[in-house]
Protein backbone atom coordinates (compact mmCIF):
# COMPACT_ATOMS: atom_id res chain seq x y z
CA UNK A 1 0.00 0.00 0.00
CA UNK A 2 1.19 3.52 -0.69
CA UNK A 3 2.55 5.73 1.82
CA UNK A 4 2.61 8.65 -0.38
CA UNK A 5 0.15 11.44 0.57
CA UNK A 6 0.26 13.09 -3.08
CA UNK A 7 2.19 14.56 -5.95
CA UNK A 8 2.05 17.93 -6.73
CA UNK A 9 2.57 19.32 -10.22
CA UNK A 10 4.69 22.45 -10.49
CA UNK A 11 2.13 25.69 -11.88
CA UNK A 12 3.85 28.25 -13.82
CA UNK A 13 3.27 32.10 -12.33
CA UNK A 14 4.55 35.41 -13.63
CA UNK A 15 6.48 37.81 -11.33
CA UNK A 16 7.48 40.47 -13.73
CA UNK A 17 9.99 39.65 -15.74
CA UNK A 18 10.63 36.02 -14.56
CA UNK A 19 8.56 32.89 -14.70
CA UNK A 20 8.29 30.64 -12.08
CA UNK A 21 7.09 27.08 -11.45
CA UNK A 22 4.93 27.24 -7.92
CA UNK A 23 4.96 24.46 -5.84
CA UNK A 24 3.60 25.31 -2.69
CA UNK A 25 1.53 26.05 -1.17
CA UNK A 26 -1.18 24.00 -2.75
CA UNK A 27 -4.73 24.00 -2.60
CA UNK A 28 -4.78 20.73 -1.20
CA UNK A 29 -1.53 20.63 0.85
CA UNK A 30 -0.45 24.14 2.70
CA UNK A 31 2.51 23.40 4.24
CA UNK A 32 4.95 20.23 4.16
CA UNK A 33 6.32 21.03 7.73
CA UNK A 34 7.32 24.38 8.45
CA UNK A 35 8.30 24.97 4.72
CA UNK A 36 5.21 27.30 3.57
CA UNK A 37 6.62 28.83 -0.21
CA UNK A 38 8.60 27.02 -2.34
CA UNK A 39 8.78 28.93 -6.26
CA UNK A 40 11.36 27.30 -8.53
CA UNK A 41 12.93 29.91 -10.97
CA UNK A 42 13.78 29.35 -14.32
CA UNK A 43 15.56 27.83 -15.83
CA UNK A 44 16.09 30.48 -18.15
CA UNK A 45 17.89 32.75 -20.19
CA UNK A 46 18.93 36.47 -19.15
CA UNK A 47 20.53 39.27 -20.53
CA UNK A 48 21.15 40.93 -22.42
CA UNK A 49 17.88 43.32 -22.23
CA UNK A 50 16.38 40.93 -19.56
CA UNK A 51 17.35 41.07 -16.16
CA UNK A 52 15.53 39.91 -13.18
CA UNK A 53 14.93 42.90 -10.88
CA UNK A 54 12.36 42.47 -7.83
CA UNK A 55 11.83 45.81 -6.41
CA UNK A 56 11.78 46.42 -2.51
CA UNK A 57 9.21 44.35 -0.77
CA UNK A 58 8.46 43.51 2.71
CA UNK A 59 7.97 40.34 4.90
CA UNK A 60 6.86 39.07 8.40
CA UNK A 61 7.19 35.94 10.16
CA UNK A 62 9.04 33.88 8.32
CA UNK A 63 12.93 32.95 6.78
CA UNK A 64 13.47 33.19 3.36
CA UNK A 65 16.04 30.54 1.59
CA UNK A 66 17.43 31.49 -1.41
CA UNK A 67 19.87 28.22 -3.20
CA UNK A 68 20.90 28.96 -7.09
CA UNK A 69 21.97 25.79 -9.13
CA UNK A 70 22.68 28.49 -12.17
CA UNK A 71 23.80 31.88 -12.20
CA UNK A 72 23.76 34.29 -9.96
CA UNK A 73 21.37 37.29 -7.71
CA UNK A 74 22.10 39.93 -5.65
CA UNK A 75 20.28 40.20 -2.42
CA UNK A 76 20.30 43.70 -0.42
CA UNK A 77 17.92 44.57 3.05
CA UNK A 78 16.76 47.02 5.11
CA UNK A 79 19.18 45.22 7.53
CA UNK A 80 22.58 46.98 5.36
CA UNK A 81 22.90 43.56 3.76
CA UNK A 82 24.58 43.37 0.16
CA UNK A 83 25.09 39.87 -0.51
CA UNK A 84 25.47 38.15 -4.18
CA UNK A 85 24.80 34.76 -3.99
CA UNK A 86 26.28 31.96 -6.64
CA UNK A 87 25.16 27.95 -6.71
CA UNK A 88 25.66 26.01 -3.87
CA UNK A 89 25.43 28.68 -1.54
CA UNK A 90 22.82 29.71 0.86
CA UNK A 91 21.23 33.08 1.33
CA UNK A 92 18.98 33.12 5.02
CA UNK A 93 16.87 35.96 5.56
CA UNK A 94 15.02 35.77 8.81
CA UNK A 95 11.91 38.73 8.48
CA UNK A 96 10.54 38.11 11.93
CA UNK A 97 8.34 41.61 13.22
CA UNK A 98 9.54 42.85 9.93
CA UNK A 99 11.97 43.15 6.78
CA UNK A 100 12.40 44.24 3.52
CA UNK A 101 14.39 43.31 0.71
CA UNK A 102 15.30 43.40 -3.14
CA UNK A 103 16.31 40.58 -5.42
CA UNK A 104 18.42 41.52 -8.72
CA UNK A 105 21.01 40.61 -11.51
CA UNK A 106 24.22 41.82 -10.00
CA UNK A 107 25.88 44.81 -12.47
CA UNK A 108 28.38 42.56 -13.40
CA UNK A 109 26.22 40.57 -14.88
CA UNK A 110 24.53 43.03 -17.05
CA UNK A 111 27.50 43.32 -19.60
CA UNK A 112 25.31 42.78 -22.60
CA UNK A 113 25.98 38.45 -22.57
CA UNK A 114 23.40 36.22 -21.87
CA UNK A 115 23.36 33.84 -18.94
CA UNK A 116 21.41 31.04 -17.11
CA UNK A 117 19.44 31.68 -14.17
CA UNK A 118 17.74 28.41 -12.03
CA UNK A 119 17.16 27.94 -8.33
CA UNK A 120 14.83 27.86 -6.05
CA UNK A 121 13.06 30.89 -3.56
CA UNK A 122 11.30 29.29 -0.40
CA UNK A 123 10.12 30.43 2.65
CA UNK A 124 9.92 28.69 6.12
CA UNK A 125 7.31 29.60 8.91
CA UNK A 126 8.78 31.02 12.19
CA UNK A 127 7.60 29.51 15.32
CA UNK A 128 4.64 31.19 16.58
CA UNK A 129 7.09 32.19 19.89
CA UNK A 130 9.69 34.05 17.23
CA UNK A 131 7.72 35.46 14.41
CA UNK A 132 8.67 38.81 16.54
CA UNK A 133 11.54 38.16 16.73
CA UNK A 134 14.25 40.44 15.33
CA UNK A 135 15.35 40.53 11.97
CA UNK A 136 18.34 38.61 10.44
CA UNK A 137 19.97 37.88 7.63
CA UNK A 138 22.84 34.92 7.41
CA UNK A 139 25.20 33.70 4.32
CA UNK A 140 26.50 30.22 4.38
CA UNK A 141 29.13 30.07 1.44
CA UNK A 142 28.57 26.16 -0.33
CA UNK A 143 31.77 24.57 0.83
CA UNK A 144 30.67 24.99 4.64
CA UNK A 145 27.70 22.70 3.82
CA UNK A 146 27.93 19.16 4.83
CA UNK A 147 28.71 17.29 1.72
CA UNK A 148 28.85 13.21 1.56
CA UNK A 149 28.40 10.37 -1.14
CA UNK A 150 27.30 7.46 -1.14
CA UNK A 151 29.03 5.39 -4.35
CA UNK A 152 28.00 8.16 -7.00
CA UNK A 153 25.38 9.79 -5.76
CA UNK A 154 26.34 13.01 -3.65
CA UNK A 155 24.36 14.27 -0.76
CA UNK A 156 24.70 18.12 0.53
CA UNK A 157 22.65 19.10 3.63
CA UNK A 158 21.58 22.28 2.75
CA UNK A 159 19.62 23.39 5.78
CA UNK A 160 18.42 21.84 9.19
CA UNK A 161 19.97 18.07 10.38
CA UNK A 162 19.11 14.70 8.43
CA UNK A 163 21.05 11.89 7.92
CA UNK A 164 23.10 12.09 11.50
CA UNK A 165 25.20 15.87 10.06
CA UNK A 166 24.06 19.34 10.89
CA UNK A 167 24.03 22.69 8.54
CA UNK A 168 25.41 26.19 9.96
CA UNK A 169 22.26 27.74 8.52
CA UNK A 170 20.00 28.78 11.60
CA UNK A 171 16.97 27.42 11.90
CA UNK A 172 14.49 28.14 14.73
CA UNK A 173 12.74 24.91 14.33
CA UNK A 174 13.20 20.91 13.14
CA UNK A 175 14.01 20.82 9.40
CA UNK A 176 15.71 19.68 6.79
CA UNK A 177 16.81 20.44 3.05
CA UNK A 178 18.91 17.78 1.43
CA UNK A 179 20.27 18.07 -2.10
CA UNK A 180 20.45 15.00 -4.01
CA UNK A 181 22.24 13.93 -7.25
CA UNK A 182 23.00 10.88 -9.05
CA UNK A 183 25.08 9.29 -12.28
CA UNK A 184 23.65 5.76 -12.09
CA UNK A 185 20.49 4.32 -11.00
CA UNK A 186 20.29 4.52 -7.11
CA UNK A 187 17.75 3.19 -4.58
CA UNK A 188 17.22 6.18 -2.06
CA UNK A 189 16.24 5.37 1.28
CA UNK A 190 15.57 7.85 3.82
CA UNK A 191 14.26 5.96 6.52
CA UNK A 192 15.26 6.72 10.00
CA UNK A 193 17.62 9.72 8.05
CA UNK A 194 14.86 12.79 7.66
CA UNK A 195 12.33 13.85 10.62
CA UNK A 196 8.86 15.11 10.48
CA UNK A 197 6.70 15.15 6.79
CA UNK A 198 9.19 14.30 3.65
CA UNK A 199 8.65 16.56 0.35
CA UNK A 200 10.81 15.40 -2.62
CA UNK A 201 10.96 18.12 -5.71
CA UNK A 202 12.11 16.45 -8.34
CA UNK A 203 14.62 19.08 -10.20
CA UNK A 204 16.03 16.47 -13.21
CA UNK A 205 15.31 13.10 -14.02
CA UNK A 206 12.52 10.88 -12.26
CA UNK A 207 12.19 8.14 -9.89
CA UNK A 208 9.68 5.31 -8.93
CA UNK A 209 8.07 5.61 -5.72
CA UNK A 210 5.68 3.14 -4.39
CA UNK A 211 5.43 1.87 -7.91
CA UNK A 212 4.22 4.93 -9.70
CA UNK A 213 6.86 6.57 -11.80
CA UNK A 214 7.23 10.45 -11.37
CA UNK A 215 8.98 13.08 -13.14
CA UNK A 216 10.89 16.51 -13.08
CA UNK A 217 8.99 19.29 -12.17
CA UNK A 218 6.39 17.14 -9.15
CA UNK A 219 6.58 17.02 -5.50
CA UNK A 220 5.97 13.63 -3.65
CA UNK A 221 4.95 14.19 -0.08
CA UNK A 222 5.08 11.27 1.77
CA UNK A 223 2.74 10.84 4.53
CA UNK A 224 4.93 8.90 6.68
CA UNK A 225 8.80 9.30 7.79
CA UNK A 226 9.28 5.48 6.73
CA UNK A 227 8.03 6.11 2.99
CA UNK A 228 8.80 3.62 0.62
CA UNK A 229 12.06 3.02 -1.27
CA UNK A 230 12.78 5.15 -4.20
CA UNK A 231 14.31 4.37 -7.20
CA UNK A 232 16.20 7.11 -8.94
CA UNK A 233 16.90 6.52 -12.75
CA UNK A 234 20.29 8.02 -13.58
CA UNK A 235 21.18 11.27 -13.58
CA UNK A 236 18.68 12.83 -11.03
CA UNK A 237 18.67 15.70 -9.23
CA UNK A 238 16.46 16.09 -6.01
CA UNK A 239 15.43 18.23 -3.47
CA UNK A 240 14.54 16.75 0.50
CA UNK A 241 12.69 18.69 2.19
CA UNK A 242 10.63 19.33 5.78
CA UNK A 243 10.02 18.42 9.26
CA UNK A 244 8.21 18.62 12.06
CA UNK A 245 5.09 20.39 11.25
CA UNK A 246 3.37 23.17 13.90
CA UNK A 247 0.26 22.80 15.78
CA UNK A 248 -1.27 25.99 14.49
CA UNK A 249 -2.66 26.93 11.34
CA UNK A 250 -0.50 29.03 9.64
CA UNK A 251 -2.10 32.27 7.44
CA UNK A 252 -0.42 33.71 4.54
CA UNK A 253 -1.31 36.48 2.39
CA UNK A 254 1.28 38.36 -0.02
CA UNK A 255 4.75 37.89 1.41
CA UNK A 256 3.27 38.20 5.22
CA UNK A 257 3.05 35.11 6.86
CA UNK A 258 1.60 34.67 10.66
CA UNK A 259 -0.34 32.64 13.15
CA UNK A 260 -2.27 35.99 13.54
CA UNK A 261 -4.61 37.24 11.08
CA UNK A 262 -4.44 40.56 12.91
CA UNK A 263 -0.61 40.55 12.77
CA UNK A 264 -0.66 40.06 8.85
CA UNK A 265 -3.38 42.88 9.28
CA UNK A 266 -1.08 45.63 10.69
CA UNK A 267 1.60 44.45 8.48
CA UNK A 268 -0.29 45.41 5.50
CA UNK A 269 -1.54 48.39 7.04
CA UNK A 270 1.97 49.30 7.69
CA UNK A 271 3.68 48.68 4.32
CA UNK A 272 0.38 50.95 2.73
CA UNK A 273 1.17 53.56 5.45
CA UNK A 274 4.81 53.45 4.70
CA UNK A 275 5.88 52.49 7.97
CA UNK A 276 7.50 49.61 7.53
CA UNK A 277 11.15 49.65 8.19
CA UNK A 278 12.78 50.45 4.38
CA UNK A 279 15.98 50.01 2.79
CA UNK A 280 18.30 53.19 2.88
CA UNK A 281 19.86 52.83 -0.75
CA UNK A 282 16.84 51.99 -2.62
CA UNK A 283 13.40 54.09 -2.78
CA UNK A 284 11.40 51.29 -5.01
CA UNK A 285 7.88 49.76 -3.54
CA UNK A 286 6.01 46.83 -4.92
CA UNK A 287 2.93 48.21 -3.62
CA UNK A 288 0.66 46.13 -1.53
CA UNK A 289 -1.65 43.25 -3.87
CA UNK A 290 -5.68 44.82 -3.94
Amino acid sequence: MSNLGMIIEERSRDIGDFIVGRLIPFRKKRMIGPFIFIDHMGPTQLGPTKYMDVDQHPHIGLSTLTFMLEGEILHQDSLGTYQPIKPGSVNWMTAGKGVTHTERTPGALRNGTTFTAHGYQIWVALPKELEEMEPEFHHIEGDKLPKWKDGETEFTLVAGEGYGKKSPVPTYSPLFMVEVKNVSQYALNVNGKLKGEIGICIVEGGLKACDEKVGKGNILVSKVEDTCKLELEPNTHLILFGGEPFPEERHIYWNFVSSSKDKIEAAKKAWKDKTFPMMKNDDTYVPLPK
